[in-house]
């Protein structure tokens, strides 16, 4: 097979991600969204990566994952989360910041040196952002989690993970004392609109729906 490029792999790893967290094909549409690239330049990279073995596309019905194209992705994924893990837990970057970073040095091309930092930083099994991170044999450890959003009324969750990545949407959570490990209970829902009445730890305050859609609780 033909040496994949940064670009192609930035694509299988999107499939991965789409598919990871919705459990389906991943759409062209969905694609362009993520990496913010028009569809029809998807459309065309979904070819390639179909006729190098990768994926399986069809028209409509987006694309999957081949094995070989699993095997792949799974691996940038573990390095991505690994880099991660030490930029915020050994060189101080918040939660925000080290998505980018982690992207460039994802595609350094040593399995020693990523099992290595596995190894230092003993053996992580999620990352800052509560998503998984794949060990040497590509196997992740499965939780159960529900979104915010699906949590029942006068229940109570622990804060897990975020579906969203995005650094605007990390720093409000840190301005509202909002991360991983908080305990939230939902007070009241709001029809108008899907919003949450909820408390955080001791303070009641509001959640947009968006907001609710986008953290990830295990029920308590």
């Amino acid at each position: 097979m033909k040496k994949i490029s940064q670009t192609e792999e930035n694509y299988l790893k999107a499939i991965f991600s789409v598919s990871e967290s919705k459990g389906k094909a991943a759409s062209t549409n969905e694609i362009s969204k993520k990496i913010q690239i028009s569809a029809a330049s998807v459309t065309d990279m979904f070819k390639r990566l179909a006729e190098k073995g990768l994926i399986d596309y069809k028209k409509h019905k987006g694309a999957k994952l081949t094995e070989k194209g699993n095997k792949h992705a799974t691996k940038l994924v573990r390095k991505h989360r690994i880099w991660e893990v030490f930029l915020v837990e050994k060189l101080n970057f918040d939660w925000g910041e080290v998505h980018d970073i982690a992207e460039e040095l994802e595609h350094i091309n040593s399995e020693e040196l990523i099992n290595r930092l596995d190894k230092y930083l003993d053996f992580p099994k999620f990352d800052p952002h509560g998503d998984p991170i794949p060990d040497a044999d590509g196997i992740f450890e499965i939780r159960s989690q529900i979104l915010l959003s699906d949590l029942a009324l006068g229940k109570t969750g622990i804060v897990v993970g975020v579906q969203e990545h995005a650094p605007a949407f990390l720093e409000y959570l840190d301005r509202m004392k909002l991360g991983l490990g908080s305990s939230i209970t939902i007070l009241e829902k709001f029809d108008f609109d899907q919003s949450l009445r909820v408390k955080i730890e001791k303070k009641e305050v509001t959640l947009t729906a968006k907001v609710a859609q986008n953290l990830f609780v295990q029920v308590v």
